[in-house]
């Protein structure tokens, strides 16, 4: 469907771009798709669906991220 080298590419230029952004939910986002894609395609799993699922948890944690530090 998707090439690897596309994918990849995506990925890298949207964690630079939502890095200088600051916000950890995007950071957070952005880190758990790199790295989900990256253990997707290491395992066989398919790089696109270890993407998505580390997005979903990225963010999570990101958000989380962001509240616990907001409140001190």
């Amino acid at each position: 469907m998707f090439s690897q080298k596309l994918i990849s590419s995506v990925l890298g230029l949207s964690l630079l771009s939502l890095a200088a952004a600051g916000c950890g939910t995007a950071t957070g986002a952005a880190v758990g798709a790199g790295s989900g894609a990256a253990v997707g395609a290491g395992t066989g799993y398919g790089a696109g669906k270890g993407a998505l699922i580390g997005l979903g948890v990225g963010a999570a944690a990101g958000a989380i991220y962001d509240i616990t530090k907001h409140n001190k």
